[in-house]
């Protein structure tokens, strides 16, 4: 029993005398560390952690989005603050047998009423805190602005085309200037089918795949611009593909 108390003891004067050099010297390690955030001593940054605005041009609607994203370990505890100290975001699983939640993403309502949407999720900094179900904890910041990116018109098909072939279709958009990328979503809700694609910013076309569109279909398409903040404006249309397409 001795021995036994005698280890027990040792260790964690071990480990306090680590951690004393670590704090004096800036030498020592903790000898114990299961990710950078442990090590450092410091909360570890999130895998991803950003907020944006984002905008259906056709709908005339703008809401905020915040996505989240711990690395493997799922959260715990969650809080998002705005940059005027409100907090907009408070998650919490308090039973540790859930193992947290590992991603998250939050959309606000899309009120018509857009300043009312910007004074409640003003510009500036927002702060991403989280606790893994183990207890190690999370840090990041995402600015917020307002500036949304201008919206592309479509070219080809044109918007709310008919008789669109299926083999070898190409989107076509006029190029808007100064963005990060673009996204291209073509999906049919009825066939649970949805095609997404990332293009960089030089890019005004997209070759949609042969075997994706069916004969006698319509199908929603939505062009989405990028801006280098992180913004979003999307436009959307629908086309119809010819019945004896090939």
């Amino acid at each position: 029993m001795n021995g036994s108390f005698q280890v027990c003891a040792k260790k964690p004067a071990g480990r306090i005398l680590l951690f004393a050099g670590a704090i004096l010297f800036g030498l020592a390690q903790p000898p114990v560390a299961t990710s950078a955030g442990e090590a450092s001593g410091r909360p570890a940054p999130f895998a991803d952690a950003n907020v944006r605005l984002e905008q259906n041009a056709t709908d005339q609607d703008v809401e905020v989005v915040f996505e989240v994203k711990a690395g493997d370990k799922g959260l715990s505890k969650l809080s998002v603050v705005a940059p005027d100290g409100r907090t907009v975001v408070d998650f919490s699983a308090p039973d540790a047998t859930t193992m947290g939640i590992r991603q998250f993403s939050f959309e606000s309502p899309e009120p018509r009423d857009v300043q009312r949407l910007k004074a409640a999720y003003p510009q500036g900094v927002y702060t991403f805190d989280g606790i893994t179900a183990d207890g190690e904890p999370y840090h990041s910041t995402s600015a917020l602005n307002h500036a949304l990116p201008a919206t592309v018109a479509f070219i080809r098909p044109k918007a709310d085309a008919r008789a669109v072939g299926t083999h070898d279709v190409q989107i076509a958009w006029t190029p808007v200037k100064h963005l990060a990328a673009y996204i291209i979503e073509i999906q049919h809700a009825a066939l649970g089918v949805e095609l997404t694609a990332k293009l960089p910013a030089p890019a005004s076309t997209f070759a949609v795949p042969n075997g994706y569109l069916l004969p006698g279909e319509q199908y929603q398409l939505s062009i989405g611009t990028i801006s280098k903040e992180g913004n979003i404006s999307f436009v959307e249309t629908t086309f119809t593909t010819a019945e004896n397409a090939k």
